[in-house]
């Protein structure tokens, strides 16, 4: 589990092809706290750690993941910039909102606009989950905890402030980027309750 609050920004330095893909992502982490098994959010994307070096580890991504996320729509190259955050340990301070690195689908970023010194971003969700999406709801979006502004349809907008976009790979958010989006647990359970009656 984890809250999607960013703690690091990680960067792809190798993808290799196997019978699953392999990614090597360097990172900030002081990875000898990091054990072989853990699980790292990387973009978003609940991820095991399978080797570690000084400043990065390695993880295996399944056909299932990769076909379900931004990686299997090229959108992860080398040198790409990703969030990342450890796991959620007992104790730890809930900043966010409870985030299962299980990635629901793919948002388009349809808009970026700034408002003074904040970005407003449009995101187009996938049909099937625009039900899910609530103003003033949260949404994980590439790992990151955001709260919605509003929502018209499959469109909804967030607000980046400032602090967000240093911290986070925000600041670089382009028309036509493919986003991972994780619904809110809360929000999926309240609709599916709701379908049963």
């Amino acid at each position: 589990m984890f809250t999607g609050i960013i703690t690091d920004i990680g960067h792809i330095l190798e993808l290799e092809k196997r019978g699953d893909l392999r990614a090597r992502i360097g990172t900030s982490y002081d990875t000898s706290t990091i054990d072989l098994g853990a699980s790292i959010a990387s973009d978003g994307v609940c991820l095991t750690v399978i080797a570690l070096g000084d400043d990065w580890y390695d993880v295996e991504i399944s056909a299932e993941t990769v076909e379900k996320t931004n990686i299997g729509q090229n959108f992860w190259s080398i040198g790409k910039r990703v969030n990342l955050e450890r796991a959620l340990k007992v104790g730890d301070e809930l900043g966010g909102h409870i985030v299962s690195g299980h990635v629901d689908g793919v948002a388009e970023v349809i808009a970026v606009e700034d408002e003074g010194d904040s970005t407003r971003v449009t995101l187009r969700a996938p049909e099937a989950l625009a039900k899910y999406i609530a103003p003033k709801g949260s949404v994980a979006l590439n790992g990151t905890s955001l709260t919605v502004n509003e929502v018209d349809g499959c469109d909804f907008g967030i607000n980046f402030i400032p602090h967000t976009k240093e911290v986070t790979t925000w600041g670089d958010v382009e028309v036509g980027h493919k986003i991972n989006l994780e619904i809110d647990t809360l929000a999926r359970y309240v609709a599916r309750l709701l379908d049963m009656s």
